[in-house]
């Protein structure tokens, strides 16, 4: 436990949580503020060849309604590919996609009033599954495609022009066919993940009040510098114009990452010169976004002793509507199927695809549920075609400590062979209780904390009160309780006397936004940086003003310590200045270049995660029932324990969602259950009733005491330590997620 760990104290977040003080979006009044509701389109892919809002329009207390043609001059715009229109103006692309925005006094006849705006469809062909939008004939769902390139995430996109394929990316290593070729075994199988909802607890909210040449917007917002560039450009405004304000935040998981409908809620403010705010349900935001669905086929070639010698992987995700991060989601997917293995030879291939429906977007470890589900799964099929336990099969083939996977990426900073076996010790002991309880094991290891680039101020006053203004967002994960912990234990001082403040472009550095386990490496290194910037200026006031060797200065709780004597922050401020105020005010940034060139490498660090499932099949049902648990992951150096262990358990239960329960599912198009009441997560019931978190401390990583990111491990190895569980023990292999009764019992008297 480190010294930042032994800190005790309560996260002031939690406590205005539970007081029921903590403002939300929905929580804000803004003087003068009308209410919107988006009229959404019931068809999958079709030309708008009417809208009508003139009874809409007349009805008391509706200011006005916003429809495609009011801002078709603004253009589209997008974080990858600039796609997406601010709303439908000549055509839809899925069900759910905003047609028109009325504006009105109150919420309640802002929806009353959105039923009377009558909208003419002429449908279209469409290409609602990523097979028929790769068909020969397939109906284009975008005509052209303009990259933005590093706008967002490094790289851009590589769309395929005359077609759905929006990205492809491609990584080849040595020679896979002249490997292949001396194998003594090769197998292939396919995986399918589906679409998945963030299902937040607060849905997306934002209010804009849009003033002739500025702007001011406060949303729920993970990347609230991408939505400030987004509008920035979008509207023609200066960026110093556009004000984006985060208040807290009610989940994200990447559903709020990038820009999502502050665009819309803009052009709303600006229709009508007045604040407008819209608000959705949990129903309207599973139709504004959701993880991308898999379609993977994985190819494993071995020789007589175990050993891989070759690996290929096709993968194919299901991008949706629009591009938002999709290419980033391919990219990052065909990262992170190749594991934490040692494979001589390997051929990678991923493709984001165009579909008529929900668009696709960031979500927890993007693209690494769904290659990790695919690849974890495969090594257990590759180890029973053998003949060797999987274990052994994996033990065998595990990258060591120092060892590059890839020559293009950091060689690894950990030893998955200890969260193996830490996992393994943690059932050691326990004895199974039947012979119907089945174990099984999944590993993985993601590239994570893409752009290192961030910036932070600290401010130490008079009194020795600590300000801390970053753009990183607290969103339930503990990242602002971390960057006090940072700033009190760099500047010596006590935990109470830091505040973070509430993240506001106006006044909060630059961030490239929350998410990609970056906060605590990234923007943690950006905060101690500037207290240690703060530290060095009051200890030269001392050295400067009381003649003293800077050498025997340190800073001590309330002062400076000089050796024999503890001068207050009071006396030194007042001396100095000659007057009773002051303070000095650091300032730390976090470049690819920090550290003498050691962020440039890519990742940062590894994010590694471990995870052992004992399982329960009901045969005659087929429902799984989870008995115990076990997760290991190397985080370097815990910060904050308790947060940290939530964030890993939070993570599982979000794996068991995926694994055993949840699916957006579509019928031609049509989302079928993207409602709260039709959607199943897991329940608290469902959580495994023994549930063993190991955190790995080494003290090796690249942010601050040592540690790595954490956060989105836990996620991944979860669907396939229980695919591979009920493999193990029932011989069958459920290759399409969700596993719900019925395709375990199917399988289960398939096999019978």
């Amino acid at each position: 436990m480190s010294a930042i760990d032994n800190m005790s104290s309560v996260r002031p977040d939690l406590i205005e949580k539970v007081t029921g003080r903590a403002e939300y979006v929905t929580d804000l009044t803004v003087p003068g503020m009308l209410h919107g509701f988006v009229v959404r389109s019931p068809a999958i892919h079709a030309r708008i060849a009417s809208i009508d809002s003139s009874v809409a329009r007349a009805m008391d207390g509706v200011v006005d309604v916003l429809i495609g043609e009011d801002v078709a001059s603004f253009g589209n715009w997008g974080v990858v590919l600039k796609d997406r229109p601010i709303i439908a103006t000549d055509r839809v692309r899925y069900v759910g996609e905003p047609v028109a925005v009325v504006i009105a006094e109150t919420i309640e006849i802002a929806e009353n009033a959105a039923e009377l705006v009558d909208v003419g469809y002429d449908d279209l062909p469409r290409a609602t599954t990523i097979q028929e939008a790769l068909a020969e004939e397939a109906p284009l769902i975008h005509e052209r495609h303009e990259n933005l390139e590093d706008f967002y995430f490094k790289g851009g996109a590589r769309p395929t022009q005359n077609t759905n394929i929006f990205h492809t990316y491609r990584n080849n290593v040595g020679d896979v066919d002249a490997a292949e070729a001396t194998a003594a075994y090769i197998h292939e199988d396919r995986f399918t993940f589906p679409a998945i909802s963030h299902f937040a607890m607060e849905p997306h909210a934002v209010i804009a009040d849009f003033q002739r040449d500025s702007l001011t917007v406060w949303a729920g917002a993970q990347t609230p510098t991408a939505v400030q560039k987004v509008l920035s450009r979008l509207f023609g405004l200066q960026l110093a114009k556009v004000r984006v304000v985060v208040p807290f935040v009610g989940g994200g998981f990447g559903g709020k990452a990038s820009v999502k409908i502050e665009p819309l809620v803009a052009a709303a403010s600006w229709k009508v010169q007045r604040p407008v705010r819209i608000a959705q349900s949990i129903a309207e935001s599973m139709l504004t976004c959701r993880r991308l669905g898999a379609d993977i086929t994985i190819r494993t070639a071995v020789d007589a002793n175990g050993r891989i010698l070759a690996k290929s992987a096709k993968l194919l995700l299901d991008g949706g509507a629009y591009s938002d991060t999709g290419s980033a989601v391919a990219t990052k997917a065909a990262n992170r199927i190749m594991g934490p293995y040692a494979v001589p030879n390997l051929r990678l291939e991923a493709c984001a695809v165009y579909t008529n429906t929900v668009p696709g977007a960031a979500f927890r470890s993007i693209g690494g549920p769904q290659a990790v589900w695919a690849k974890e799964s495969h090594m257990d099929n590759v180890a029973a075609a053998i003949g060797m336990d999987p274990s052994e099969f994996r033990l065998r083939n595990l990258a060591s400590r120092g060892e590059r996977i890839r020559p293009d990426l950091r060689a690894f900073d950990m030893d998955m062979s200890e969260l193996m076996g830490r996992v393994t010790q943690s059932f050691a002991s326990e004895v199974k209780a039947s012979n119907r309880q089945a174990r099984g094991l999944a590993v993985a290891a993601t590239d994570p904390a893409n752009t290192p680039i961030s910036n932070a101020i600290v401010r130490l006053k008079i009194d020795g009160s600590i300000l801390v203004s970053v753009s990183s967002i607290e969103v339930g994960q503990g990242a602002h309780a971390t960057m006090a912990r940072i700033a009190s234990q760099t500047l010596k001082q006590p935990a109470s006397a830091v505040t973070v403040l509430r993240t506001d472009t106006a006044v909060a550095p630059y961030d490239w936004g929350t998410g990609a386990s970056r906060s605590t490496v990234v923007v943690g290194l950006s905060v101690e940086n500037a207290a240690l910037d703060a530290a060095d200026q009051i200890l030269e006031m001392v050295a400067d003003v009381w003649e003293l060797p800077r050498e025997n200065l340190s800073l001590v709780e309330g002062g400076v310590t000089t050796g024999s004597e503890v001068l207050t922050f009071h006396q030194i401020f007042h001396r100095t200045l000659g007057v009773d105020s002051g303070e000095v005010i650091g300032r730390g940034a976090i470049t690819p270049r920090s550290k003498k060139g050691a962020l440039v490498e890519s990742p940062l660090f590894w994010e590694t995660s471990a995870g052992l499932a004992e399982i329960i099949v009901d045969e005659d049902t087929g429902e799984i029932h989870v008995t115990r648990y076990a997760s290991a992951a190397d985080v370097g150096r815990v910060i904050n324990r308790v947060a940290a262990e939530g964030q890993d358990e939070g993570a599982a239960i979000m794996g068991l969602g995926h694994a055993l329960y949840e699916v957006l599912e579509f019928e031609d198009g049509q989302p079928v259950n993207a409602t709260p009441i039709d959607y199943s997560i897991p329940r608290i019931s469902d959580v495994p009733p023994v549930f063993d978190t190991i955190l790995v401390e080494n003290g090796d990583g690249p942010g601050p005491g040592g540690a790595k990111g954490m956060g989105e491990g836990a996620i991944l190895p979860v669907a396939p330590a229980i695919a591979n569980a009920l493999f193990s023990a029932y011989g069958i292999r459920i290759t399409e997620l969700p596993m719900t009764p019925e395709k375990v019992w199917r399988a289960l008297q398939k096999r019978n």
